[in-house]
This record gives structure tokens, C-alpha cells and sequence, in this order.
């Protein structure tokens, strides 16, 4: 599905994201390697395992992109003139390699753009929960979206 202009969305419309994702090591590892964070809890198995955890941790970052990455296609693909901002980033439970994530969004708030007359600002809350429905990330995307063409 193409992405959809302000026009299309209204406020508390609900989307399930049909795309889902197994998480593999070596989604882990590029991520943390690709930004350069040495923390041991998501590279090092044996420090990983002496923690609460027991395990490797999934970087947080790639929860959270991949929980964004979903949402695309049903939302901003094509119709994005650019994301202004994401708030309130809540990662409230961990991930671990193996696990399998989807994503769903709401629609929190739209207004039309005060600068841009054929453009408008949507807010997007997005979610993603683990293979047992638990929540593992959330946050507050606000995106600067194209109207639909007159």
C-alpha cells in the first residue's frame, strides 16, 4: 500500500502494520556496529549473560527503527515531505534475538501546516510488541505530510 496524504487520515484512525520481523544477530550486531557503541550488553555474551538479562540485549536503536521502518508503507511512503520530531520514546521491555516484532499505529493529532498550504502535520503513535503481545517500544512521530493533489 502507497503511502497516504493528510487528506486520508483522520484523528484516532488505527493501523496494523502487516509486516512483522524475526530480529537475527546480525541485525543486532550491524546496528550497534554501524553507530559505534561498544556496550557489552549487546555484544558480549558472556558479559550479557551475567546480567538480569541472562542474554544479549537487541539495541534499543533497532527496535526503534524497525518499529518506524513498518510503519512506512501504510503511512508516509511516497507522501512524506519530512519527519519533524519524535517524542516520547519508551522502551518497556527488552528484545532479544529471536523474538518476532510488528508494529501498529494510531493517529494522535493532524492540524494543517501554518507555512505550507498544501501540506499538513500528522502525529503519529507507534507501537511495537513482541511475539507474546507484550509492548517493547513506543513513541510520538510527527511528520510534515503532502495534501492530496487538487
Amino acid at each position: 500500500m502507497a503511502g497516504r496524504y493528510f487528506d486520508d487520515f483522520n484523528i484516532g484512525d488505527e493501523i496494523r502494520h502487516d509486516l512483522h520481523r524475526t530480529v537475527t544477530e546480525t541485525d543486532n550486531l550491524l546496528i550497534t556496529t554501524l553507530t559505534h557503541n561498544p556496550q557489552p550488553l549487546h555484544l558480549d555474551a558472556e558479559y550479557a549473560g551475567t546480567t538480569e538479562f541472562g542474554r544479549i540485549v537487541v539495541n534499543g536503536l533497532f527496535t526503534f527503527s524497525l518499529m518506524v521502518g513498518l510503519s512506512v508503507g501504510d503511512t508516509t511512503l511516497g507522501t512524506l515531505v519530512a519527519n519533524l520530531g519524535y517524542d516520547e520514546v519508551v522502551m518497556s521491555k527488552p528484545v532479544f534475538v529471536g523474538d518476532t516484532l510488528r508494529a501498529e499505529t494510531v493517529v494522535s493529532a493532524k492540524r494543517e501546516s501554518k507555512s505550507r498550504p498544501n501540506a499538513g502535520v500528522v502525529v503519529f503513535t507507534h507501537r511495537m510488541f513482541n511475539q507474546r503481545g507484550e509492548m517493547v517500544c513506543q513513541c510520538k512521530r510527527t511528520a510534515l505530510m503532502q495534501r492530496r493533489p487538487a
